[in-house]
């Protein structure tokens, strides 16, 4: 078990490791950093004092390394737009995105969980083939345009939501919240229900395909022959056999998540990570971008090697993997 898991850290190592050489890369490439934050007015002796003080005068080896090892410790620069440390602006937006990602993952768990077992238990009837088809159409649909449609709908035609922002928040220190106040509370509501429909109709699919499958086992023709209600048998003996799979997809698409959130935030102006980076490719600051990039990929890195981990200790057979 301890090769295996060294294994997992190993292979979760060289993928951050590729990830911040292309990080680096898309520094190298993208223009002088000198020219982007420069004063037009500023003379030839402080461009070529802002190089030194930036390392672009080092060898690219040694400018690697160096955006390895401050990348390790948290430290991915300065902002060329805000000229503010990368992190601080990353921090002040993680708890907005965080907010959208783990109520549109509770939404999707709630709405996605019941209609599963309702479409496997009640095949054929007008009301489940029109689930069905609905599915169909919300993993089809993408999510700007689902978050214009809502916006058209809700805020512009009944004018019952808010259609950008985030409204009011309430800071616990380096966290904020909306979730105490009515207001975010509001404007929280449309970009959750846009983020969350394609894992909503995922979960859909797959609890029904699981519940299918457990249904023909012989453990619920025992549990019939004994008596047991139809519900108990549907949700406290069927479901529970189907949660496995449900966890492994919910945990795996947080970062998913994370990542579409920049559609999202971008349509709703929500003062999340996603439309800070929207905006640090509007200004090319690469800063930014790069530290968005090796972030977002650290979480999948992590939650892919935790549900490898977690695998590996349910099933013993998976070590071998």
């Amino acid at each position: 078990m301890i090769a295996f898991i060294l294994k997992r850290f190993a292979n979760a190592l060289f993928v951050m490791l590729a990830v911040a050489a292309l990080a680096f890369v898309i520094f190298q490439f993208a223009g002088d950093p000198v020219e982007i934050m420069a004063d037009p007015n500023m003379s030839l002796a402080d461009r070529a004092d802002l190089r030194e003080r930036l390392g672009l005068n080092d060898p690219l080896v040694v400018q690697y390394a160096r955006f390895v090892f401050d990348a390790m410790q948290g430290d991915f620069g300065v902002s060329w737009r805000n000229n503010q440390p990368v992190l601080d602006l990353i921090a002040e937006r993680f708890p907005a995105t965080m907010e959208l990602v783990i109520v549109s993952t509770i939404l999707s768990l709630v709405i996605g969980l019941p209609l599963g077992v309702l479409t496997a238990i009640a095949r054929g009837r007008w009301h489940t083939e029109a689930l069905q088809f609905i599915s169909i159409i919300g993993v089809s649909l993408p999510s700007f345009v689902v978050g214009i449609l809502l916006i058209l709908v809700f805020s512009v035609i009944l004018g019952i939501a808010p259609a950008f922002g985030r409204g009011e928040v309430v800071n616990f220190g380096f966290w904020s919240t909306g979730l105490l106040t009515p207001s975010g509370r509001a404007a929280l509501v449309l970009p959750a229900i846009s983020l969350s429909l394609y894992q909503v109709t995922l979960i859909m699919r797959l609890v029904r395909a699981e519940m299918l499958e457990v249904m023909r086992s012989d453990f619920v023709k025992f549990a019939r022959a004994r008596g047991i209600s139809r519900w108990s048998i549907w949700f406290r003996h069927a479901l529970k056999n189907c949660l496995m799979p449900v966890v492994t997809l919910t945990a795996m698409n947080i970062g998913t998540l994370i990542a579409f959130a920049l559609i999202t935030e971008t349509v709703f102006q929500w003062p999340g990570m996603g439309l800070l980076f929207i905006q640090a490719v509007t200004f090319l600051d690469f800063p930014v971008m790069a530290a968005y990039l090796v972030i977002i990929s650290a979480i999948f890195v992590i939650l892919n090697t935790s549900v490898d981990i977690v695998y590996a200790m349910i099933d013993p057979r998976l070590k071998d993997a």
